[in-house]
């Protein structure tokens, strides 16, 4: 076993998606993105400037495979809640 097996684990590449990026990953609009924001169903966007927010690439894709494998409307929104709590997890 590899001894940085555990810490490369836990590392995710930090990659912020902006809306339109966001829009084409998911295929919803601009206003459904913000309904299942409201809705639980997608994580909330991180401020990166003064007037602009991003996606972590990883929440998307880690949303989009969950629809894909069939999880339902309960199971993304424990996904959405699990990935932000990670967001407040401090890093070594």
């Amino acid at each position: 076993m590899n001894p940085h097996e555990n810490e490369t684990q836990n590392i995710r590449p930090q990659t912020i998606l902006r809306l339109p990026t966001v829009i084409k990953e998911t295929g919803l609009s601009r206003s459904t993105i913000y309904l299942n924001i409201g809705n639980g169903l997608l994580t909330h966007p991180v401020k990166i400037g003064k007037r602009a927010v991003g996606w972590p690439r990883y929440e998307i894709l880690e949303i989009n495979s969950a629809r894909i494998s069939g999880s339902n409307d309960e199971e993304i929104k424990l996904l959405v809640i699990k990935l932000e709590a990670a967001r407040k997890t401090p890093r070594a």
